[in-house]
């Protein structure tokens, strides 16, 4: 699978999700304890804001951290993610492109970064509004893969972006060792009462 149709997979996947949540789900938890199922969404549908303005090479206008999504966050979703889509389709990754802060990156890198994003906040969001978790064995594996070659360990634990690894077997399910490995609990759903 290349990675352009590996990230439309996802993303679909993920825009499914966004229009699964409930109104009455709202203020429920997510596996993030800084978010609830309404923060997690804007953050979702924002910062996909910022990689396709990156992909396109523009930058993006605004603060994604302050997105509140409108009345039709699926139909935003997945506008943004047709629009990302056709950016690396148009222009590739053979290039630099800048997502946050101007700095550049190499466009692998910032392909990957979105990948892990949204399998990451995708399996959070079904978590939390009790919805089959979409992705395929397939789909976590390549993540993962791609995960354990861009996140270093100075990125973890606290005060970090990333928590620490989460323990599990060898043999788990790939998704499930993709959010473990992003510092997630792959039981979280029980934790929750899901």
């Amino acid at each position: 699978m290349n990675d352009i149709d590996l990230l439309s997979g996802i993303l679909s996947k993920t825009g499914d999700l966004v229009a699964g949540v409930r109104d009455d789900q709202l203020s429920a938890p997510t596996p993030c304890p800084e978010y609830d199922v309404e923060t997690l969404r804007n953050h979702i549908v924002g910062w996909l804001g910022v990689f396709e303005a990156g992909c396109h090479g523009r930058t993006y206008e605004g603060d994604a951290a302050a997105h509140v999504c409108g009345d039709d966050p699926a139909g935003e979703f997945r506008a943004t993610a047709a629009g990302l889509l056709e950016g690396w389709r148009t222009y590739g990754t053979d290039r630099k492109v800048a997502v946050t802060g101007g700095s550049e990156l190499p466009a692998p890198m910032v392909l990957d970064m979105t990948l892990m994003e949204y399998l990451a906040h995708g399996w959070d969001l079904a978590v939390a509004t009790g919805q089959p978790v979409p992705f395929t064995e397939e789909e976590g594996a390549a993540v993962l893969g791609r995960a354990e070659g861009t996140l270093p360990p100075q990125y973890r634990g606290p005060g970090q972006a990333f928590g620490d690894v989460v323990p599990v077997a060898a043999d788990a399910p790939a998704v499930d060792r993709f959010v473990a490995f992003m510092g997630r609990d792959p039981r979280a759903a029980d934790a929750l009462g899901r």
